[in-house]
C-alpha cells in the first residue's frame, strides 16, 4: 500500500551543518495498517512523513503509495491522496474562518480551493454529523471561529478535517504532544475510532512508548535515519515499556522517549 525503499535525505550538504536525516529507508505498508512510530529525537521520524507528504524531496530512493509513484510529485497534488494531522493545533486550520468553512475547504481536498459556490445545507448536515462524534460540542457551533477554540477541540478538528474525504494515507505528527494529559488521551481516542472505523492505513509518531504499545496494530523505531525495529501481532500485544528499553538496547535514550 505504501512502499519506501532506498530513502536518503540530507540537509545542508557540503557544510559544517551537514545532517544525514533519513539514511537508506526501508518501510513497506499494508493496508489498514496502524503504525505507530517512535525514535529520539533526531531519529527522522517526522523526516519521513515530510518525505512522503512531499514537503521536500528525497535525494534518492522511492515513494509509492497505492501503486503509484509519488517520488517526484509536488506537496499540493498529493494532498487528494494524504490526510495529516500536526504536533501544533495551530496547525491544519484557518483561525479566522468559521468550523464549517475549515470543513468545506477540507472536503473539497483534491479540487480547486474556495468557497465561491457557498456551504450547502447537504454540507452542514454531515458537517453537524461529523463534529456531533466528537462529543466537543461543535455541532452547535458552526459559524464560530476556529481560532477561539481550545487546543484540544482545534485538533479534534483538525483529525476530522483530515479524513473528512478518507485518505488514502493518515500521517499524525505527535499530535497530541502539545496537549494535556487528559486531552491527549481523549482526541487519542477519536484517532483510534476514526482509524478503525474507516479502515484508515495509518503512520503516527509519538514521543510517548506507551501511546506506541498500546495504539495501532504496528510498532517501528527508527534511528539515525532508518528502521531499527518493527513489531506486530503477539508480540506488540505483550510488549512493555520496560521490554522495549531493555530488548533493544537504548537505555541511554531513556530521556527522549516518555514512558509517562
Amino acid at each position: 500500500m505504501l512502499e519506501l525503499k532506498g530513502l536518503y535525505k540530507t540537509f545542508n550538504p557540503g557544510t559544517i551543518n551537514e545532517k544525514r536525516a533519513i539514511d537508506g529507508l526501508e518501510l513497506n505498508l499494508h493496508p489498514g495498517d496502524f503504525v505507530t512510530v517512535i525514535g529520539g529525537n533526531g531519529a527522522g521520524k517526522s523526516t519521513m512523513l515530510n518525505l512522503i507528504a512531499g514537503v521536500f524531496p528525497p535525494d534518492t530512493g522511492l515513494i509509492r503509495l497505492n501503486g503509484f509513484n509519488l517520488t517526484h510529485l509536488p506537496e499540493h497534488k498529493r494532498a487528494r491522496f494524504l490526510g495529516r494531522v500536526f504536533q501544533d493545533p495551530m496547525m491544519g486550520t484557518a483561525a479566522n474562518m468559521g468550523i464549517e468553512e475549515n470543513l468545506a475547504l477540507a472536503l473539497r481536498r483534491g479540487k480547486m480551493r474556495g468557497l465561491r459556490h457557498g456551504i450547502t445545507n447537504t454540507e452542514r448536515k454531515l458537517y453537524r454529523e461529523k463534529l456531533a462524534m466528537l462529543d466537543l460540542g461543535l455541532e452547535d457551533r458552526l459559524t464560530s471561529k476556529v481560532g477561539l477554540l481550545s487546543g484540544g477541540q482545534r485538533q479534534a478538528l483538525t483529525l476530522l478535517m483530515a479524513t473528512l474525504k478518507k485518505p488514502d494515507l493518515l500521517l499524525l505528527d505527535e499530535h497530541t504532544a502539545a496537549l494535556d494529559p487528559k486531552t491527549a488521551e481523549k482526541v487519542l481516542t477519536l484517532t483510534e475510532d476514526i482509524v478503525a472505523r474507516d479502515n484508515l492505513t495509518t503512520l503516527m509518531v509519538t514521543h510517548n512508548m506507551k501511546h506506541a504499545i498500546r495504539y495501532g496494530n504496528r510498532l517501528i523505531m527508527m534511528d539515525a535515519g532508518h528502521v531499527v525495529v518493527d513489531i506486530s501481532g503477539e508480540e506488540k500485544k505483550n510488549l512493555k515499556v520496560r521490554d522495549l528499553l531493555d530488548k533493544f538496547n537504548i537505555e541511554n535514550d531513556r530521556m527522549l522517549l516518555s514512558d509517562k
